[in-house]
């Protein structure tokens, strides 16, 4: 193991699995139901947004007349059928995970909310390579915010400088650096991360087919 990198912290949506469009789908039928139109301004709206964060924003942007704990509950429902079935892999994902897991220790920092997280490491049959699982329905503000990030380490018992991020997203790679994490960014190429940000991502790979586990002995 590196002496520099102890652990590995792990997005989920856009960077294991494609489920960027589920959540679009999902949240464009949901809204759709009372007359309102669910566009690309709103879709950059929340990405990065804990389950409080989004639902308020459909609740106030679309005057839906429902409380944000029932907003959530619909949409989460929808993306649990989705995912049930169909669960968008992305190339690499599973490989980089198990390479991984056998040289450090591995958790998950994502704006699902937990009951997706597990569901889907479940699907992918590696929820015993991670120790932990965080979302950022646990902390008080979404990515960018750094939040999400430093529960993650605080979990895995690593300090922040000492760990790894994968991202893919203009959120999510903020709030990595904005933790102390280095991060190694996979763009998501429907939901590119924006440029500026990008540049200050340790390394940037096309997919993670394309991750070779041990440049992580060099840091």
């Amino acid at each position: 193991m590196s002496q520099g990198v102890r652990g590995v912290v792990f997005d989920l949506d856009g960077l294991l699995v494609e489920s960027e469009e589920y959540w679009e789908q999902a949240r464009r039928e949901f809204v759709s139901r009372y007359g309102g139109t669910w566009g690309d301004d709103a879709q950059q709206a929340v990405m990065g947004a804990n389950t409080r964060q989004w639902s308020r924003y459909i609740r106030e942007a679309f005057d839906i007349p429902l409380t944000e704990e029932e907003i959530a509950a619909a949409v989460i429902a929808r993306m649990q059928e989705l995912y049930h079935d169909h669960l968008p892999l992305l190339p690499g994902a599973i490989p980089a995970v198990r390479a991984l897991a056998d040289r450090y220790p591995l958790a998950v920092a994502s704006s699902s909310p937990p009951v997706l997280i597990q569901f889907v490491l479940a699907e992918m049959g590696v929820a015993e390579c991670f120790q932990s699982i965080t979302s950022s329905d646990e902390v008080a503000h979404g990515k960018p915010a750094p939040d999400v990030y430093l529960l993650a380490c605080e979990r895995l018992g690593v300090a922040p400088e000492q760990a790894v991020a994968f991202e893919d997203s203009t959120a999510g790679i903020a709030a990595a650096l904005a933790a102390g994490l280095r991060v190694i960014a996979v763009p998501n190429r429907s939901y590119p991360p924006d440029p500026d940000v990008l540049r200050r991502a340790d390394l940037t790979l096309p997919s993670l087919e394309e991750f070779d586990p041990a440049v992580l002995e060099q840091w």
